[in-house]
């Protein structure tokens, strides 16, 4: 398996491996309404190969947190493998790839709505031990932060993510 960031050779592959995972267009269409807006992070858009073959995709964007100021954070959303690839630590392996390079770029904090079982192993935590409020009305321990080296107290508030993110 290969990680690498991804092209625009990849766009389509994306789009598929997406369309696959989700069984639905919407985060495809998410990905590309990210990839062509000022949220983008383009050494944030991961891909895993296996045999020249994308088989799996992640991608970290800018999001707000509103409180006394409004702070860009990272949001980690889709993350996306096909089918017949998932458990097979292909999925752990993006986030890993991913949060180190996202620490290496001095971000903040990365915030994901997803599963405890699976991001707990990667030091999320529920948003509410950092007083960050989730914009969705979900189980608190499903919107999870994850503090990077660059995070500091004052990182509190309301998440509110892009318009690109309503049709998800």
């Amino acid at each position: 398996m290969n990680i690498r960031g991804e092209g625009i050779q990849d766009y389509l592959a994306i789009a598929e491996v997406n369309r696959l995972a989700f069984g639905q267009e919407n985060e495809a269409k998410l990905v590309e309404e990210i990839r062509n807006s000022e949220r983008y992070i383009p050494e944030l858009s991961l891909i895993a190969e296996v045999e020249t073959a994308v088989v799996a995709h992640i991608l970290f964007s800018y999001i707000d947190l509103v409180g006394e100021e409004t702070l860009r954070v990272l949001g980690l959303a889709p993350m996306a493998v096909l089918p017949h690839f998932q458990r097979q630590g292909i999925g752990s392996a993006l986030v890993k790839a991913g949060l180190e390079i996202a620490n290496a770029r001095g971000k903040s904090m990365v915030i994901v709505l997803g599963h405890p079982q699976f991001y707990n192993r990667f030091g999320f935590e529920p948003s509410v031990n950092y007083g960050i409020e989730s914009p969705f009305p979900v189980p608190e321990e499903f919107f999870m932060v994850k503090p990077l080296q660059n995070y500091q107290q004052n990182y509190k508030g309301k998440v509110i993510y892009p318009p690109a993110f309503a049709t998800v």
